[in-house]
This record gives C-alpha cells, sequence and structure tokens, in this order.
C-alpha cells in the first residue's frame, strides 16, 4: 500500500511526472497527469487541456522505473516524446530486469518495443517465441494504422501512424468520436445534391479562388494574379496527384512564392515565427527545427503519409498530422503555411473525403476564426518555445542551443485533428452553403432581369453587385455612372428582382 512507501507521500506523481521528477526531465506535458492519494481519493479535473487525475493509495505502482513505466502506458496513455526522453536518461539494464520479470506482459513487451523504436539500440534480451501478437496502440484509445508491422521480437503489432524519424500521436477524444459519426462527408453529399451539375461546376470555379485568396490572407500577402492562378492550378490536381513527396512539395513552392525566395532543397538555415516590437527586438512565436534535423524530419514526415495512406487511416486524423506536420518543420523560407493548407485539400481529396467535384474553402474558414486558427498552431509553438534555448543577435539570426528534435518527431495531433475537423464543419454549413446559394440566387437574378432588360452579362454582374452593397437598391451615383441608359421603372423592377432573388435585404 503508498502509506507503508516512504518513497510515495500524500499526493505522489506517478507515470510520466513521476518518471520527469525522477531524471529532472525537462517535458512537454502530458495530456493526462496521474497522482495518487494517502487515502481513497479518486478525482478528476481538466486545467488547459490537461486532465489532472488523483488515484487512491491502491494504485500506487511501486518506485520502480518498470512500475512506473508500466502505469504510465496504462493510465496516461503512449506519450513517444516523454519516452524517448526517458529511456535516454534511463539505464537500460533496470528496463531488462522489468522485461525478463514479466516477459509476456502486454506492458512489458509494449515497453521493450518502444524503447528499442525510440533508441535506435536492442536490450540484451532473446527474441520472444511464444504468447500471442499484441497491438502496441489500443485502437479504441487511439487513432492507429490498420496496416500493421508485426515485429517478432517482441510479438508485437505495431499500428504507430510513423516511423522513428516522425510519428504523430492521436487520441480518440469524445470530441472526434463525434465527428466520426456526424458524418461529415455525406453532410457534404446531402448539401451539394440539391444543385444542379452546372451550377456545381462553377461553383468549383469561386471555390478554388476564394481558397486561394484566403490561404494569402491569412499571411496578410496579396499575391499578382499570375501567383493566384498558379496556386490555383495546384488545387485543381489536388485530388489526382499526390504533392506530399519532396520534388512535388519543392515544386508547389517554387510556384507559389516570390520567384526570388524559390528554393531549390529544404533550408539550411535556422528559422523562426516571430515579429518586431522595437527597434532590433523580436517576439519568437514558435522556434523552427535546426537545420541539420529537418531533412531526416521530412523523410520522416513523407514515410508517415505513405503510411497512412497505404493503411486507410481516418482521413481527417491524416490530414491533420501531415498539414500542420509540414507547418511545424517549416522546412522553406518561404510558403509554409499555404503549402500546409494546400496538403489538407490534397490528402482529404485523395481520400474521397471531399465530394467529387466538389472542394471545402478551410483557409475561408480559418481566415474568418483566427482565434480557433491559432489556437490549433499555438497547442505545439507555446510548449516548444517554453523548452527551446536559443539566441537571436543583432541581425535577427537564430541560434537554437538545446537539442529539441524530439518534440518536433512525436507531435500529439489531437487538438489539431479537433480543430481540422471543426473547420471542415463550419466550411460545410458555412462556407460552402453560401457559396451555392449565393449563385443559385444569382441565376435566379439574372434571369429576371434578362426578362425586363437585356443585357451584357457583365453589366449584370456589375448590377447585381451594386445592389447587394446597398441593401438592394442601386445607389444614384453607380446609376448615374453605369447605368444611365435605364429608366426609372427599369431600375425599380430591377431592384424588386434582386430582392426577391436574394431576400429583401439584400
Amino acid at each position: 500500500m503508498m502509506s507503508q512507501d516512504p518513497q510515495s507521500p500524500p499526493l505522489a506523481p506517478a507515470g510520466y511526472s513521476a518518471l520527469a521528477d525522477r531524471y529532472g526531465l525537462e517535458v512537454i506535458p502530458n495530456w493526462h497527469r496521474s497522482l495518487v492519494a494517502h487515502g481513497n481519493t479518486h478525482r478528476v479535473a481538466s486545467v488547459d487541456r490537461v486532465v489532472h487525475e488523483t488515484y487512491p493509495a491502491s494504485y500506487w505502482p511501486g518506485a520502480s522505473l518498470g512500475d512506473q513505466l508500466e502505469f504510465a502506458l496504462k493510465y496516461d496513455g503512449t506519450n513517444l516524446g516523454i519516452l524517448a526522453k526517458v529511456f535516454a536518461a534511463a539505464d537500460a539494464h533496470e528496463i531488462e530486469a522489468y522485461v525478463e520479470s514479466k516477459p509476456t506482459g502486454k506492458y512489458a513487451r509494449r515497453i521493450w518495443f518502444l524503447y528499442e523504436f525510440l533508441t535506435g539500440e536492442q536490450l540484451s534480451l532473446e527474441d520472444l517465441t511464444r504468447g500471442n501478437y499484441v497491438d502496441l496502440l489500443e485502437s479504441k484509445e487511439f487513432y492507429t494504422a490498420s496496416k500493421t508491422r508485426r515485429v517478432k521480437r517482441q510479438r508485437v503489432n505495431d499500428n504507430l501512424l510513423g516511423n522513428r524519424q516522425f510519428c504523430p500521436m492521436v487520441r480518440r477524444t469524445e470530441t472526434l468520436r463525434q465527428y466520426e459519426a456526424a458524418d461529415l462527408p455525406q453532410k457534404c453529399q446531402e448539401v451539394v445534391s440539391s444543385y444542379p451539375p452546372e451550377l456545381l461546376k462553377r461553383a468549383l470555379n469561386y471555390l478554388y479562388t476564394k481558397e486561394t485568396k484566403s490561404s494569402f490572407e491569412i499571411e496578410h500577402i496579396t499575391p499578382s494574379s499570375t501567383r493566384t492562378e498558379r496556386f490555383i492550378s495546384m488545387l485543381k490536381l489536388a485530388r489526382d496527384e499526390d504533392f506530399c513527396e519532396k520534388p512535388r512539395l519543392i515544386e508547389l513552392q517554387n510556384r507559389i512564392v516570390d520567384p526570388r525566395f524559390k528554393a531549390a532543397d529544404y533550408r539550411d538555415n535556422q528559422n523562426y515565427v516571430g515579429e518586431a516590437v522595437a527597434w532590433q527586438k523580436e517576439r519568437v512565436h514558435y522556434v523552427c527545427p535546426k537545420p541539420e534535423n529537418i531533412h531526416d524530419l521530412m523523410e520522416g514526415l513523407i514515410a508517415c503519409h505513405q503510411r497512412l495512406e497505404e493503411s486507410g487511416a481516418a482521413a481527417v486524423a491524416h490530414a491533420a498530422s501531415i498539414a500542420y506536420g509540414f507547418v511545424f518543420l517549416h522546412p522553406f523560407e518561404d510558403g509554409n503555411g499555404r503549402i500546409h493548407r494546400f496538403l489538407i485539400h490534397n490528402i482529404l481529396a485523395r481520400r474521397d473525403f471531399t465530394t467529387e467535384g466538389i472542394m471545402f474553402p478551410v483557409s475561408a474558414a480559418m481566415l474568418n476564426m483566427p482565434a480557433e486558427y491559432d489556437a490549433s498552431l499555438e497547442a505545439h509553438s507555446r510548449p516548444v518555445l517554453e523548452l527551446a534555448e536559443y539566441t537571436l543577435d543583432v541581425d535577427g539570426r537564430m541560434t537554437v542551443i538545446n537539442d529539441v528534435a524530439v518534440w518536433y518527431r512525436y507531435v500529439d495531433m489531437t487538438a489539431q485533428t479537433e480543430a481540422l475537423y471543426w473547420f471542415i464543419e463550419r466550411t460545410i454549413e458555412s462556407e460552402l452553403i453560401e457559396e451555392l446559394a449565393f449563385l443559385a440566387n444569382y441565376d435566379k437574378a439574372k434571369d429576371l432581369l434578362q426578362e425586363i432588360v437585356d443585357m451584357p452579362g457583365r453589366k449584370i454582374d456589375l448590377l447585381i453587385r451594386f445592389c447587394l452593397q446597398n441593401n438592394g437598391q442601386l445607389s444614384a451615383k453607380k446609376r448615374a455612372s453605369h447605368f444611365d441608359f435605364l429608366s426609372e421603372d427599369e431600375v425599380a423592377r430591377m431592384e424588386t428582382a434582386i430582392q426577391s432573388a436574394y431576400g429583401s435585404s439584400g
């Protein structure tokens, strides 16, 4: 019992918290923090997305490394980043002794596998020759790769989403379960099925333009017409071609940035996201991986993408893990944010999550909800910033002093997956519906206007736009400058027609 153990005082940390304390590790806090009380207390509280759970004394696992590792996997979940730090600091002989004490236990086998997976070093243990294979991750708790890798050494089914170079984790939260049950692809299909094919074809062109302008506007960039068309041309290929491979990513970057900032390869300098707040003073928002790590990390991200695509992992978890993973790695000097948002479309389209012949202008939802978009980025950038030690010289050049590569390799993408689902839902219910309704109303208004006066299409577009900008009425100034050929009666009838098509409020 805990009360008899001098190493377990009241409210003793357990699991990852205990392991971090044991080795004096600075880590990104796990989503679940465990404490064990002196008595029979059991309570749960949530603070800033971290669940603090206090267990009764009977839950105390013991003070050994193996006991605390097993407790961590059982109650705190699998956190690859913290495990990598613990394994780097721990004595391998302690882990060997723990595994040998229960060689066929599922947690012992998982810990054994994870040690060798994360460190790249083998323990002095013989391969298992008996026992059923166990899944590394519980699919009811995590999103997993359905195409598993059978590892004979520990008799483990490796169903991780990635590899040692880059491996995101996505927990099956209640929020994500609800989104899965909502079946957003079906909801999209129901929306578009009520419109004729010709209108949907026209809508797609509007949506390409809307997505492009929104993606640039998020970064406060006004692209030239050439860069706009190049981005649109890439979006049109999103369903047919896989852009998540090195040559295509470089090609994509070259097509969407100013020609002076084209990249021939991944960056070889230390970059960061920040803003100038005073003369020679920067406020740093995010520290990117070191240049010496970026090639290995990107190789891992691309391999992770291929594994997710081949195994049929959940499409939104796939898109969030790779698209957000890309922007967190920031492999280029410029264009990372736009490529990140493009990859969302590329993956969702190729996974048939989006209805063929339509697209979600997700960037428009992100643009309209900047606080929520920033929060999805800061869920990772803020804790990394707290751990990274760096210097900035007078010219704004950054040098990262400590090794923080593990926090880019093993990212908990749960918050990002929830956010992406949220943006997709808002896109379907707002941006997509509004765009389709606008075009349908435009067609109705156009037909009504042409019955009154058979004007050129450009004039009709202009009249509808002017009226919608002025609560359904054509201002005297706009009439004088563009429509002086219309009579009072024709203008009045046209205003009534537009109000009828779009609603009396315009």
